[in-house]
């Protein structure tokens, strides 16, 4: 009865990626330390996973949520081992990447999308760039560094250092893919703090990132001439969340079950759940997304939560027969806002990852939805494809209907890192703290939307609360 009394419990609310790595790591170092500890996991859905989520059928992959990911550290890499689905991976192909400017497609420079440092000859002969427009990008070689010693947004930085056409034409289009979002807005200090090193050291992006090797937007090149640096599993990113779940005990998991508020009392911290007694609990991570944390959290006043803010986008997945697009060899484009376009990306996800589809198949993968376009999302499904069918047939041989199409919306589905994130972060960091330091938020809302950085966010909060058992 008295070894009972003394384990210790950890409830992790939220079960998204952040939130499974975090109660496999929790349940990984407990099981090897054999520390009397017990770890619950709550999931409001009957999955886990969150965004990611694969769409498996007749030899077809689609993927709802994200597709891919950039394994920049590692992380990905060492918890596929770990599970030992390593040999699962799979880098995407290359090919042709362009960028819709008006009604018309321009190639992306060559190598850009490989991850390669941008070779000023691919901007000379570029069409997507005026005479005047390439002109002004040359200034980043003369342009002194920055004196901005605090956070600033994206879309001025590079605008200073290569002029507005470049930002319109290549930033913005580039960056609305990932993070749905106004480079008027986003932060240069949460997204590409890499580039401001970058600038601060070599003062020219251009010669920073030749001398570095590293590209504008990816880091390191591919080592493989026919291969990016994007990686999913052979049978889709939900191979991962799988996984893991395995690996979890499975009585250590509760799902359908929602968290109403989280309160503290004397000695506990109460997680209220609808239609069951609360459970009490030593340590409690949330990993939701802000605005579920911010309700969960209500009790605390944390007003940095409530300053957030989040796009409505949406994923919209097609299988046309090969014979409906016979001429068409580009691997994706991507939409600028001074286009006549209403979709913000299109990649032909069977070239990118020719496993997904049979060679019978073009499986084409669509975004919707930005910050400033975001009421397409609310389109009912058929006036979504129609929309879609429509953009598509301007730049491309496409024909007729698609023999499947798959929309998933993502309603406050992409968190924006707004100038002064980091610092709203910190802040809700000190309040939780000094308010209720039994309390940890972690998760896409807080340090970093990519698959990658919220496995490293799930395994050092698992690290630092073990550390304080």
């Amino acid at each position: 009865m008295a070894d009972q009394e003394q384990r210790r419990k950890i409830v992790v609310v939220g079960g998204g990626i952040t939130g499974l790595t975090t109660a496999y790591y929790l349940q990984k170092q407990i099981r090897e330390q054999c520390l009397p500890i017990d770890v619950l996991l709550i999931e409001a859905s009957l999955r886990l996973g969150g965004k990611i989520q694969t769409y498996r059928k007749n030899n077809v992959i689609m993927e709802r949520g994200p597709e891919s990911f950039f394994d920049r550290e590692g992380h990905i890499h060492q918890l596929a081992k770990e599970l030992k689905i390593d040999s699962q991976l799979t880098a995407n192909k290359l090919g042709p990447t362009y960028v819709a400017v008006g009604s018309q497609l321009y190639p992306i420079p060559e190598r850009l999308m490989a991850g390669d440092a941008p070779h000023v000859s691919s901007f000379i002969t570029s069409g997507l760039f005026s005479i005047s427009g390439k002109i002004r990008a040359s200034g980043d070689f003369v342009i002194s560094r920055t004196k901005e010693k605090i956070d600033q947004p994206v879309g001025p930085f590079f605008r200073r250092r290569f002029g507005a056409e470049i930002v319109e034409n290549l930033v913005e289009p580039l960056l609305a893919s990932v993070y749905a979002g106004d480079v008027e807005q986003l932060s240069l200090q949460s997204t590409f703090p890499q580039l401001y090193h970058l600038e601060q050291q070599h003062r020219s992006l251009l010669l920073g990132m030749r001398k570095e090797q590293s590209s504008i937007f990816y880091g390191s090149p591919s080592k493989n001439e026919d291969e990016g640096i994007f990686e999913t599993f052979t049978n889709g990113l939900e191979t991962l969340v799988e996984a893991m779940e395995h690996a979890l005990l499975p009585q250590t998991v509760m799902k359908g079950i929602k968290v109403e508020r989280i309160e503290t009392t004397t000695t506990k911290t109460a997680v209220v759940l609808s239609h069951t007694a609360p459970v009490m609990a030593d340590q409690v991570v949330v990993a939701t997304p802000f605005y579920v944390t911010e309700q969960l959290l209500a009790a605390y006043h944390i007003k940095p939560l409530q300053q957030m803010t989040a796009a409505t986008m949406a994923t919209v997945n097609m299988i046309f027969h090969k014979d409906q697009a016979l001429d068409w060899n580009a691997l994706a484009f991507f939409v600028s806002r001074n286009s006549d376009f209403a979709i913000t990306s299109c990649t032909w996800s069977n070239l990118k990852w020719p496993l997904t589809a049979n060679k019978e198949q073009v499986l084409l993968r669509i975004y919707i939805g930005r910050v400033g376009d975001e009421t397409i999302v609310e389109l009912s499904d058929k006036e979504i494809e129609e929309t879609v069918l429509q953009d598509l047939k301007k730049t491309t041989d496409i024909t007729g209907r698609p023999q499947q199409t798959v929309i998933t919306r993502w309603k406050k589905g992409m968190p924006q890192y707004t100038v002064g994130h980091q610092q709203r972060v910190a802040e809700i960091k000190q309040i939780l703290q000094k308010e209720c330091p039994s309390i940890h938020v972690a998760g896409s809302s807080f340090e970093g939307i990519s698959i990658p950085e919220c496995i490293a966010q799930g395994k050092q909060v698992a690290q630092q609360l073990l550390m304080k058992e």
